[in-house]
């Protein structure tokens, strides 16, 4: 547990154990992985990257108040952007 982080696995077929991410890996699946073919994995990592940089950058975020999380990172105070960085 590196940095007293711990990994935490879910059940397998229990998406609902963690919305988030099971959110963020359909929404990756449908509107990128699924909608290219790929000649080899270093076009998949451009393609994969410019998705990512999309979806941080330019993509509003219901959750975070339709923000994009770059604008939401940004709002953060200074001292909550420190303590977040060290980890």
């Amino acid at each position: 547990a590196r940095e007293g982080c711990q990994t935490i696995y879910i059940e397998p077929g229990s998406p609902w154990e963690n919305p988030y991410i099971e959110s963020f890996n359909g929404k990756f699946r449908d509107e990128c992985l699924n909608m290219e073919l790929f000649r080899n994995v270093n076009e998949a990592q451009a393609v994969a990257d410019s998705w990512r940089e999309g979806y941080n950058e330019r993509r509003p975020h219901s959750g975070l108040g339709n923000l994009t999380p770059r604008e939401f990172a940004d709002s953060l105070p200074a001292v909550q952007k420190e303590v977040s960085s060290s980890h």
